[in-house]
């Protein structure tokens, strides 16, 4: 995620806004990482699309819409769609279905808030885009004046949680990737043995410092074109597998324990938090029109995604029900097709690692590079902090090797806090001017359902990983 840049295309905020609003828009001269704002001169009375501001200010290598919808896609299907079984195991085959149709549309809904304040802030303020710390950051100094001098906390916060999620992804696919090979190698061994996991996450140790020192996103784009085609197949071959030797629906529990929908949901929100690709897939759009509305790019996009997930997890459960694993992938059976699945899936993982890497090196290294005021060492430093970065996944993945608990609880801990805590949050700070009872109980009803999947998913998790591994 890069930063993005803003450029003012219109001259004023609406009439509705008092002066002061309209000066704190004008005020804002920074991104999310401290970068400068890219102004655009035009006449105070001129309005234009976001698609006309964007082509005038010769916004350079905007997507159309069928690469976003392809670029939303491959954001959102990754390990938490090999997860899914196991999240129908923590809540039953009926539960888990509809509850994962519901968290799709809560999550998607997020998303639209998400939006909806992007724009209105894009509007007023006269941005062409925005990132998520960045509509953070103006909702609450033009929001309620009381909430107005939180806005560079509030900033940092989003940051910080956007750092957490994406190390925790990278935290997840070292330990997927290492268990895929250990199964490989030892295919009789118990997957809940997790004695050698540290000698097989220390191997995969130093191609993940190779692959991630890397500094330019350009660079590894052919490796994510080549990531996405072995998912692509990896998906096919084990939807192969899911439809063979079906056992009845009845053999499998309709409902779970109450005490394991924690681990359920956090799974849940893990496999959905895409809310983090959603602004800069919108900014790189020639017609970002076309991104929002009932058969826009996003409700279509998701819609496919939410099926992918239910399919896999309801069909996932019933084959295997309660001997599923973190992934599908460590279900599967040891045969030559399916071991390449193994390694297929293995191998995109890891290349995906370099780019889930990017993005808390974007929003932590800019700022402490400015700290560094002999330009000789930025760059030896870079490397340095780069490693050590690898260095804290490696330590967690080795700490906390179970795949199944370890999404559960980077979904439960920072996923949910992205996807479903201040979306709502946003909408009513930003939009506090117009009363409607019925928006606030909705936004209220969120807000209270992710704090109850950050609170009891957060809790639940970490109780397991210590019953499962240290007790």
């Amino acid at each position: 995620m890069s930063n993005e840049h803003r450029a003012l295309f219109s001259g004023s905020c609406s009439s509705s806004e008092s002066d002061s609003e309209a000066a704190i828009y004008q005020a804002v001269q920074r991104t999310s990482t401290g970068g400068p704002l890219k102004k655009l001169k035009r006449e105070a009375s001129s309005k234009l699309s976001l698609s006309e501001a964007r082509q005038e200010a010769n916004m350079q290598n905007l997507t159309t819409n069928m690469q976003t919808m392809a670029h939303l896609l491959k954001g959102n299907v990754g390990t938490g769609i090999l997860a899914m079984p196991y999240a129908l195991k923590s809540a039953g085959l009926l539960v888990g279905t509809v509850g994962l149709a519901l968290v799709g549309v809560i999550a998607v809904h997020c998303m639209h808030l998400l939006l909806r304040s992007c724009h209105y802030h894009c509007e007023e303020g006269g941005y062409l885009s925005m990132d998520y710390a960045h509509v953070v950051e103006v909702s609450f100094q033009t929001g309620p004046p009381a909430l107005r001098k939180f806005s560079n906390f509030a900033r940092h916060v989003v940051n910080v949680f956007l750092c957490i999620t994406q190390l925790g992804f990278c935290c997840v696919y070292f330990v997927f990737v290492s268990q895929s090979i250990e199964q490989v190698i030892y295919p009789s061994m118990d997957v809940n043995d997790h004695s050698h996991d540290v000698i097989f996450i220390s191997i995969i140790l130093p191609f993940v410092l190779a692959l991630c020192a890397v500094r330019k996103l350009s660079h590894l784009a052919p490796f994510s074109l080549f990531a996405n085609a072995l998912t692509l197949a990896g998906l096919v071959i084990i939807a192969i597998d899911l439809f063979q030797d079906l056992p009845p629906t009845s053999s499998r529990k309709l409902y779970a324990d109450f005490r394991q929908l924690p681990l359920f949901f956090g799974t849940a929100i893990y496999a959905f938090e895409g809310i983090g690709v959603i602004l800069p897939l919108e900014n790189k759009m020639k017609e970002p029109e076309a991104f929002t509305g009932w058969t826009g790019i996003l409700n279509t996009g998701m819609t496919i995604v939410a099926v992918m997930y239910i399919a896999t997890g309801f069909y996932g459960y019933l084959k295997y029900g309660e001997a599923a694993l973190g992934s599908i992938t460590l279900n599967i059976p040891n045969e030559p097709l399916y071991i390449s699945v193994k390694l297929i899936f293995a191998l995109a993982i890891f290349i995906s690692y370099s780019l889930q890497f990017y993005v808390p090196m974007q929003i932590m290294w800019p700022s402490l590079r400015e700290r560094i005021s002999n330009e000789r060492w930025q760059l030896p430093l870079e490397y340095v902090f780069r490693a050590f970065l690898i260095m804290f996944t490696f330590t967690m993945a080795a700490v906390i090797p179970d795949l199944g608990l370890f999404i559960a609880l980077v979904g439960a801990a920072s996923s949910s806090t992205l996807a479903l805590i201040f979306p709502p949050i946003l909408d009513m700070i930003s939009f506090y001017k117009q009363k409607s009872l019925l928006r606030l109980l909705k936004n209220l009803f969120i807000l209270i359902f992710g704090l109850f999947v950050f609170v009891s998913g957060t809790a639940v998790s970490i109780k397991e990983i210590i019953n499962t591994l240290f007790l």
